[in-house]
């Protein structure tokens, strides 16, 4: 048949999806044209036009008119105005109410055969399991979307003159590569192992009916081939008749995903997924436009309402006029639809519309298969997780041992029975989940618990050092099994499986065993010290070694009058114990993770630096108090704030390493907050040997120096230091210079010991500052001569000495500028 003898098939919205593959289908058979906004990416005749506008849908039909006469076999309307977001917006009525009369009403002068009208099962008010709606169903829709098809179904039938009309009411749409939105974001969330995927809070056995594009097309074409035998005003729904329910949708997405025979899908509340979805859609971005790229979430407070809601579909009505019967079902149709995810999963992505996930969009930068990658670093959890496995065994058989704690220890404290007991039975629950490789989230559930169980004894003051102990020692060992053996949760695939050890420009990884091992060492004094202080304020033994300082309190030493002192009381719990219980903590997060970590844990590196730096500032800040307010020293205090010091340099190049790479991120347009708690990937060079497959001489030297030295000018500015803090102790001085001296002291040792470390080296013009205002405070306070020349001499040394920087050895990349 030529194309002068082909009927007239317009479709408006024709250069969407749909309509082009409509177009498509019906081509060999009639003369298409296509009526939408823009007419790019069709290739077959289109003319552009408003449907919004009086004056562009007059000028349109009048070009159609004037190209292909006044008679058309069918116009199959599929221009529509739609989203997800719940909200009635004005184009719905704008572009789907007013639009369609305003088509109609211009048609009217054509001699048109018949008006297909694509519409939405989802008019009908939704059915229950084992229910099928048909087209004389009960029309209630429950959104703007379908509300909005319900009453331009109604204009069309007062509007259509003696047009016959066909209302084809679809079910949700699919093909080999896109889903209707609700499907493909659940394919999404189980790819991704979003927390989501695992929760849904209606009935799992409800179901929606879904239709193959090509089953669409075809009934599409039998209903334009079939136009005279059709009924004036015809309504038929369309779809396929087996209805897969949520659940077996879940587990047949998540087995051709990931393996799994059964995908764990939780109930929770409908009133707390509502409150949980507004939360997450109203809530403002930390970071705006970054974190999700400012993008709303899904999951809508208004779906919640409608999650139980079942369509299945009788479809009698159009296999009777039609003949049509579909030919694919959703359950042959998912393993497809993830294969395209798999062999393509950013293009996937972005055919379905849905923002790719950070480190997948970055992973199709920076390797050839992303999916390979995936592939990879799943059978590495995988297998990792089924070597650790033996972990959460021992943890369940720690919750055991809270449970019957009380009883064998003889607590006498009722806070405390309660705080083990249920301890253990909720690390009983989340240990046996964590059993399973799906749930690592457990893990860290797990080692929260364990976090508590440390913090008890403290926060209720155990009366028994068998409670002490037992909490400190069992939940120590509940959070280090719970997330320190492999493999890390919560890392993304692109940061396990790319990217280097060392940074870019840095020329060794601040991250690494060596670097790590100076600081786990000094919170082990720390720790030691500070236990033993609390064993005392909780009146475990009744004295406290001190060697060095008494006090003016009868009966005790300036360690006990110390720990004892109303400054220490001030606390609600003792201060001695929460010193001991942030070392443990110290020690924990500083085994966690590898020698990458600055980039594959930034959250952990920063709480470790959190944990180290400001506690480094509070220790000092109460060794600085003891002799002015108490009127004596603590060896034991000196001690503790001494190893707490000495870690701040140590750890400053992981903090300075991880700062960088998220300002590098944030300049490439990343997701900052996301890459904060997941990792992401980077340039620069991986390391290609273990730390301590080297000489004992060599692995001590690099724990030591490894991005600080001790310059001698340095050097002697501790010991000047360390002098004036003692000043009180080892010089008759007037209490006004001796506290100055003593305080300055401090200052000048904590910048200093800072100062180690080579990317904070410029912290040593702070002393510069300081020696400067010793030269000034004899002019300021009563002091001798002698005094006077003592106090000048040694700041004019401080200000000399820290002029000099000392030897730079390692590269710091763009941080190098700030270290003078």
């Amino acid at each position: 048949m030529s194309n002068a003898k082909k009927p007239l098939v317009v479709i408006t919205g024709a250069a969407g999806s749909i309509g082009r593959s409509l177009a498509s289908e019906i081509g060999r058979d009639y003369t298409v044209v296509g009526l939408d906004l823009e007419c790019g990416g069709t290739d077959f005749s289109c003319i552009e036009f408003d449907i919004t506008s009086d004056d562009s849908v007059e000028l349109a039909l009048g070009k159609l008119r004037d190209r292909h006469g006044g008679a058309i076999a069918s116009v199959v309307h599929l221009a529509a105005y739609f989203d997800f977001t719940g909200e009635d917006s004005p184009l719905y009525r704008e572009v789907n109410e007013k639009g369609t009369k305003r088509l109609l009403g211009a048609l009217q002068d054509f001699k048109v055969a018949q008006f297909v009208y694509s519409s939405t099962m989802l008019v009908h008010a939704p059915g229950s399991p084992g229910e099928l709606i048909d087209e004389d169903s009960a029309i209630r829709p429950g959104w703007a979307y379908p509300k909005s098809k319900a009453r331009t179904e109604e204009i069309i039938l007062k509007n259509r003159g003696k047009i016959p009309v066909v209302m084809a009411r679809l079910a949700g749409l699919y093909d080999e590569k896109t889903a209707v939105p609700t499907l493909s974001h659940q394919i999404a969330r189980i790819y991704e192992r979003d927390l989501k995927s695992h929760l849904f809070a209606g009935d799992q056995q409800a179901g929606q009916a879904f239709i193959h594009r090509n089953d669409m097309m075809d009934l599409l074409h039998r209903i334009i081939d079939r136009r005279a035998k059709l009924p004036q005003e015809c309504v038929l729904l369309a779809g396929e008749r087996q209805v897969m329910n949520y659940a077996a949708l879940q587990d047949r997405i998540g087995k051709e995903v990931h393996g799994a025979e059964e995908w764990a899908t939780f109930n929770v509340p409908q009133s707390v997924a509502k409150a949980a979805a507004w939360a997450e859609e109203h809530a403002e971005p930390v970071i705006p436009d970054d974190f999700d790229y400012g993008e709303k979430p899904f999951i809508r407070s208004f779906m919640v309402d409608m999650a139980s809601d079942h369509y299945a579909l009788d479809i009698s009505r159009a296999e009777k006029l039609l003949d049509w019967h579909p030919e694919h079902g959703i359950e042959e149709g998912i393993p497809t639809l993830v294969a395209s995810l798999k062999a393509d999963p950013y293009g996937w992505y972005k055919a379905n519309g849905i923002t790719p996930p950070h480190w997948l969009q970055e992973a199709d930068e920076v390797v050839d298969d992303p999916q390979r990658m995936r592939e990879r670093h799943e059978s590495q959890y995988q297998r990792e997780h089924a070597q650790h496995l033996w972990t959460q065994w021992v943890n369940l058989g720690f919750a055991i041992w809270l449970i019957t704690s009380p009883a064998l220890l003889g607590y006498s404290s009722g806070l405390m029975t309660v705080s083990d007991i249920a301890s253990g039975c909720l690390l009983l629950a989340f240990s046996f989940a964590a059993l399973s490789p799906a749930f690592g989230w457990a893990r860290w559930i797990s080692a929260a618990i364990g976090c508590w169980v440390m913090s008890a004894p403290l926060i209720f003051w155990a009366p028994e050092a068998t409670a002490y102990l037992n909490g400190m020692l069992v939940g120590a060992l509940v959070t280090g099994f719970s997330v320190l053996a492999p493999p890390v949760t919560g890392v993304s695939a692109l940061a396990n499986r790319t990217g280097p050890d060392i940074p870019p420009g840095w020329n060794y990884s601040p991250s690494s065993w060596l670097q790590r091992l100076p600081v786990i060492i000094l919170a082990l004094v720390g720790l030691f010290a500070s236990r033993y202080m609390a064993a005392y304020q909780l009146e475990y033994i009744d004295a406290v070694w001190e060697p060095f300082f008494g006090s003016a309190i009868a009966g005790k030493n300036g360690t006990e009058a110390i720990i004892t002192s109303s400054v220490s009381k001030a606390w609600p719990v003792p201060d001695a114990g929460i010193g001991a219980l942030t070392y443990m903590l110290e020690i924990l997060v500083g085994i966690a993770g590898a020698s990458n970590r600055w980039r594959t844990m930034p959250w952990l590196v920063v709480l470790f630096g959190l944990m180290i730096v400001p506690l480094g500032a509070v220790s000092i800040y109460f060794i600085v108090i003891q002799p002015i307010l108490i009127g004596t020293y603590c060896t034991l205090c000196l001690i503790a704030a001494a190893a707490m010091l000495v870690q701040i340099p140590y750890s400053l190049d992981e903090l300075i390493a991880c700062g960088q790479f998220l300002w590098r991120k944030k300049q490439e347009g990343r997701p900052v907050l996301k890459i904060f708690f997941v990792g992401g990937t980077d340039e620069g060079q991986r390391r290609d040997r273990d730390d301590f497959r080297q000489s004992p001489s060599a692995i001590i030297g690099e724990m030591l120096a490894g991005g600080m030295s001790l310059p001698w000018n340095l050097a002697l500015t501790i010991l000047i230091g360390a002098g004036l803090m003692l000043t009180p102790l080892l010089f008759e001085a007037s209490d006004g210079l001796a506290f100055a001296n003593h305080i300055a002291g401090a200052l000048i040792l904590t910048v200093t010991v800072t100062a180690l470390a080579e990317v904070a080296r410029a912290a040593r013009f702070l002393t510069v500052v300081i020696g400067g205002l010793l030269v000034l405070l004899p002019f300021a306070i009563e002091v001798t001569a002698a005094q006077m020349v003592a106090e000048i001499m040694i700041g004019i040394a401080l200000m000399a000495l820290n002029l000099r920087s000392g030897p730079i050895r390692n590269k710091y990349a763009g941080w190098d500028r700030f270290i003078l």
